[in-house]
Order: C-alpha cells, then sequence, then structure tokens
C-alpha cells in the first residue's frame, strides 16, 4: 500500500473511518525536518504494511486539516485509532521513538 497523500476531501475516509491505526504525517515541502523525516516514514510505511496505514497531509495544500488538530509546528505526527487521535510527536524524532508511540495500537 505504501504511503498515502490524503486531501481534505479524503481525510475522513483515510483516516478517521480505517480500519487500522493511522499513522498521519503533516508536513510541508519546504520544511527541512520535515523532508529528513520522509525516509523514517517511508521506512515505516513498509514495515508496519497491512497493521498500520501511514498516510501524508501537505500543509500548505490542506490548512484545514492542521487548524482542525491544532498543529503548530511541523512535521507533526499524529497517530489515530478509530478516528481519534491518541498520540503526537512534534519534530524530527526518531524511528524507534515513533514506533513506541503506534505498537500499542497494532
Amino acid at each position: 500500500m505504501g504511503i498515502i497523500k490524503v486531501t481534505g476531501s479524503s481525510f475522513e475516509q483515510d483516516v478517521l473511518k480505517a480500519d487500522t491505526p493511522v499513522l498521519a504525517d503533516l508536513w510541508a515541502p519546504w520544511c527541512g525536518p520535515c523532508i529528513a523525516l520522509g525516509p523514517t516514514i517511508e521506512e515505516l510505511a513498509k514495515d508496519y504494511e497491512g497493521k498500520v496505514k501511514v498516510v501524508k497531509i501537505n500543509i500548505d495544500e490542506h490548512p484545514e486539516l492542521a487548524t482542525r488538530y491544532s498543529v503548530m509546528s511541523i512535521p507533526t505526527l499524529l497517530v489515530f485509532n478509530k478516528g481519534e487521535v491518541v498520540e503526537q510527536l512534534i519534530g524530527l524524532v526518531p524511528k524507534a521513538r515513533i514506533e513506541a508511540k503506534i505498537k500499542p495500537y497494532i
């Protein structure tokens, strides 16, 4: 499945109604730490394929989603479980820390 690019119109179906936990990466193309986190997000998408849905949300294209979840800094990672935000990480964080946040929901 890989990483899914989510839009405002696909957010409800792709994230809120997902059958599995969702790791959402809220980012922007001009953000250096966001770009640096990209390969880690790709690894997580491969490592947890079928167990966790990994999505990317470009906050420049979909600012309403950033506002909805009070995103003040990027990158922000949100873990959704059954349509609710259950975990949040802000900044360039190591893979192990992200895994520690998603594993309880698998």
